[in-house]
């Protein structure tokens, strides 16, 4: 046993107040990283590098301190804290008013998205703690809102998540902005070698903690992965969804387009789901999540960045449309089920030349990621037949309505009551009873692996990878993808005509919301339209060229001299 694990938070030095703070939020013990960096904050002036996965207590190991050493009644901002994310800010400002306990100390998150009117006012009346993101903090610093020039403390936290969405210069800017005398504390899983730079560049006497990478999955998650091709992840998501009804689950996807295009396909086939990306406003933001935790939506789709800080214990399974870019996300994202002893499954969807990724995400998580096989045709008619017969056996035991009754006998006087009883069955349920409802998926043999790897290559190539813009939005794609995953590029064979369309952000217009507004007016596959990029006030898309002047003649309103909203792009 290790001299942290045979530590008590009595032993390292804190207040009664903090903990008592502690005691009623149900903690009883220090973890490695609270061990190790709490008792040298309480100490002295020493700036602190923590090395410690997500999940391990860092917040709890530099707010305690703070808390401690901070004064009450400070007329300026004593200790700013850093994050990648909005839903991180919040979540850590949270936590650290939560251990306050009889201290008074104001403690503010601040971030895009929300109103930057309330944000103005908290700090004219005084905080002695601002958490946020570098964009709004950077902004606040430009309209003298915020003054950094007797902070005490500043906390990098979660560092290398901000450079790896391109906060560089804002995190070096906001750093040059503080009080140079500062205590600086940067907590990071990884230490890059840009980030190794700006410690050695603006940290002093600087300790270094490193904790021990426990078990990174739990064995109550069961994991497994279907290899398949691009066209063919969303019919496999329905499939997933459809064998289990008690599916309560998160979808991750690459790209705010991925997510917006699979959550309007999910609504057109009547399933229960919202999404979430760095584009949503925090006032719809929070709406969504309080609707998914309520139960009221079973299926939230969203981005890493997006679902950083959401917290709910009993998701049956979470699913990965995308491969996630590093082992570490990818255990972020699982960790999401199996929790509070209820089983989960993790599911993730591999295209065949993703395979060898497999075998390192094995490495690293030293768990086994079992290959499976999608369930088929015949089997999901079979769980829907049985989901059926149930469903209307509750019904028949149930009160019946007068009008349906007599409806039901006016029926059966002329009819043969097995005809009559399929023929309701066909009326109502036959896209979900009849086998040619159902799109084929393709199996994924060995001896075409080399063929698919070389075009599922090119085909990520040009699809591209997109960074995640400030405050954690995701930036403008270079190339689109539809839902089902293929490139905008292969729109047609007669090369791409490009479109503007008069709608954008001020609009409330999201891809999905444009791709479904395309779809229904000029009735087009939505698999032809790709390409999107969307501004404040207006859009670009991309559609076959053949398709252009249908589209462009259906959005031409009656009347003369009135425009269509879209036209073809100059």
């Amino acid at each position: 046993m290790t001299i942290e694990e045979c530590v008590t938070f009595e032993q390292l030095g804190l207040s009664a107040s903090i903990l008592d703070a502690l005691k009623k939020k149900g903690f009883e013990k220090p973890s490695p990283i609270q061990a190790q960096v709490i008792p040298i904050l309480l100490a002295g002036e020493k700036d602190v590098l923590g090395q410690a996965q997500t999940g391990t207590g860092k917040t709890a190991a530099f707010g305690l301190p703070l808390i401690e050493r901070l004064k009450e009644n400070c007329p300026h901002v004593q200790a700013l804290v850093l994050t990648p994310t909005r839903e991180l800010a919040v979540q850590v400002a949270n936590e650290i008013a939560s251990f306050c306990g009889t201290k008074r100390l104001e403690t503010v998150p601040v971030y895009g998205g929300q109103s930057i009117t309330d944000q103005l006012r908290r700090l004219r009346k005084g905080v002695d703690i601002v958490v946020g993101t570098p964009g709004r903090i950077i902004d606040h610093i430009r309209r003298g809102s915020l003054k950094l020039g007797q902070v005490e403390y500043l906390v990098l936290d979660e560092a290398d998540e901000m450079l790896n969405m391109g906060f560089l210069e804002d995190v070096e800017q906001i750093i040059n902005a503080t009080n140079k005398d500062r205590s600086t504390l940067l907590f990071s899983a990884t230490m890059p070698p840009e980030l190794a730079r700006i410690a050695n560049r603006y940290m002093r006497d600087t300790i270094r903690v490193s904790v021990k990478k426990e078990q990174l999955t739990t064995s109550l998650t069961e994991q497994i992965y279907y290899e398949l091709l691009q066209k063919d992840r969303f019919e496999a998501l329905c499939r997933i969804i459809d064998i289990d009804p008690a599916f309560y689950g998160m979808v991750f996807c690459k790209t705010k387009l991925d997510v917006d295009a699979v959550v309007s396909r999910l609504l057109e086939k009547n399933y229960s789901a919202e999404g979430l990306h760095g584009d949503i406003s925090q006032a719809n933001r929070e709406k969504i999540l309080m609707r998914f935790k309520r139960k009221r939506v079973k299926i939230l789709v969203a981005t890493d960045v997006a679902a950083r800080g959401i917290d709910v214990n009993d998701l049956t399974h979470v699913l990965n449309y995308s491969l996630p870019q590093s082992p570490e996300s990818y255990v972020h994202r699982i960790g999401r089920t199996g929790r509070a002893g209820k089983k989960g499954t993790a599911i993730t969807f591999v295209l065949p030349s993703e395979s060898y990724k497999v075998t390192q995400l094995q490495r690293v998580t030293k768990t086994k990621i079992q290959k499976s096989v999608l369930p088929n045709v015949a089997e999901l008619i079979k769980v829907k037949t049985a989901r059926l017969h149930t469903d209307l056996m509750a019904i028949v035991e149930s009160e019946q309505k007068k009008g349906f009754l007599e409806t039901a006998k006016g029926l059966l006087e002329n009819n043969d009551p097995e005809k009559l009883v399929a023929s309701l069955l066909e009326y109502s349920f036959k896209d979900h009873l009849d086998p040619s409802a159902y799109r084929e998926i393709q199996e994924i043999r060995s001896n075409r692996r080399s063929n698919e790897r070389s075009n599922d290559r090119s085909s990520d190539r040009r699809s591209g990878d997109r960074r995640p813009r400030r405050d954690g939005q995701e930036g403008r794609p270079r190339r689109s993808r539809n839902a089902s995953g293929g490139s905008a590029s292969n729109a047609g064979n007669g090369g791409n005509g490009r479109l503007f369309v008069a709608r954008g952000k001020q609009d409330e217009i999201t891809p999905g919301k444009l791709i479904a507004m395309i779809k229904k007016k000029a009735r087009i596959d939505e698999s032809k339209i790709g390409g999107i990029e969307i501004y404040d006030k207006f859009s670009f898309v991309n559609v076959p060229r053949e398709m252009a002047e249908s589209i462009i003649t259906a959005f031409r309103p009656h009347g003369r001299g009135r425009r269509s909203i879209i036209e073809l792009a100059k």
